[in-house]
């Protein structure tokens, strides 16, 4: 419990000491946040990848755990969209104040909004508390991995197309922005690492050193922009997009993991430590890449904030819940 316990403890602490360096320098913490966010997006997040993804056996993972990863996440996101464009539609009906008609603005939910929020509902945090937590209870990170290949393999591509498309005004072509979300630097990370777990390589030390280096400062950069976006702008301040941050989160720490029980056990036909790892995947808080794939693209991130701030203090009853009703305790 001591593996899991310290995942959470991690988080919460690189979190806090984003927070408290936006309470002590405000306009320093602005510029870090401007000069980092591409810093993750570009090299270190793909580093990462490269990292976690060629130290795992990817024929295992793809055979079974990937195919469920791919299942829970996707249904979890047509839930979460069902609801917000049945919002937006109602929402459309009425009128939009003039302070909400820009794509980041705290007003009107727009379909940016929903992008976000969906990919808020099923992205999970699997890179750094889904490791303790594998460990503890399988034995293995296989359903960390798993999970990771299918969100950066398959809904990353995904979701930053959608971005791409939905925040662009002008600018290239929509072919070419397809192309260039699909063909992400996360996502060529993680196509680099599995070429290496397939041909069981690894590139020469003095080259993989400072890419293991680079990766290891991904996680707690992430983490430091977070807090201090969580400082700038207080969670569910913004009114209109309440309701949208409620359900986000009840999507990913409730309909989520029921989900991925229903999926893993009596389809997959999963029990004992391998189904319980795949529910506690599932009931992992919303992955701060969300935030930052968002910012990066000019998206609006109050929803994913909200519900990656909701889903960190949520996530870790629900896991332990999880445990205590499969037999795990």
């Amino acid at each position: 419990m001591e593996g899991v316990l310290l995942g959470f403890s991690v988080v919460a602490v690189l979190v806090l000491i984003g927070a408290g360096t936006v309470a002590i320098a405000p306009q320093k913490a602005r510029s870090a946040q401007r000069g980092v966010t591409p810093l993750v997006y570009y090299i270190t997040n793909p580093c990462l990848m490269v990292v976690l993804v060629s130290q795992t056996d990817v024929r295992m993972v793809a055979g079974l755990y990937a195919p469920l990863a791919l299942g829970i996440a996707g249904i979890t996101a047509v839930v979460f969209s069902a609801y917000g464009l049945l919002a937006l539609r109602r929402r459309r009906r009425r009128p939009v104040p003039a302070s909400a008609r820009d794509v980041g603005a705290s007003g009107a939910a727009t379909g940016a909004d929903v992008a976000v929020g969906a990919m808020a509902s099923c992205y999970v945090n699997a890179g750094n508390i889904g490791v303790p937590i594998a460990l503890y209870m399988v034995g293995t990170t296989a359903p960390v991995v798993s999970v990771l290949l299918a969100q950066l393999l398959v809904f990353a591509p995904l979701f930053l197309t959608l971005f791409g498309l939905l925040g662009r005004s002008g600018g290239p072509s929509r072919a070419r922005t397809i192309l260039g979300s699909m063909l992400n630097p996360v996502t060529v990370g993680v196509l680099i690492g599995a070429v290496l777990s397939l041909l069981d390589r690894r590139p020469p030390e003095v080259i993989w050193e400072p890419v293991r280096m680079l990766g290891e400062a991904s996680i707690p950069l992430m983490l430091l922009i977070f807090g201090m976006a969580l400082w700038q702008e207080r969670p569910f301040a913004v009114r209109e997009h309440r309701v949208d941050a409620v359900v986000g989160t009840v999507c990913k720490v409730v309909v989520m993991p029921v989900v991925a029980w229903a999926l893993a056990g009596p389809v997959f036909g999963l029990t004992g430590a391998e189904l319980l790892g795949v529910v506690a995947m599932a009931a992992l808080p919303t992955a701060q890449n969300v935030f930052v794939f968002g910012l990066h693209h000019g998206m609006p991130v109050t929803v994913a904030k909200d519900v990656t701030f909701a889903s960190s203090l949520l996530s870790l009853p629900v896991v332990l819940l999880a445990a205590w009703l499969l037999g795990m305790s």
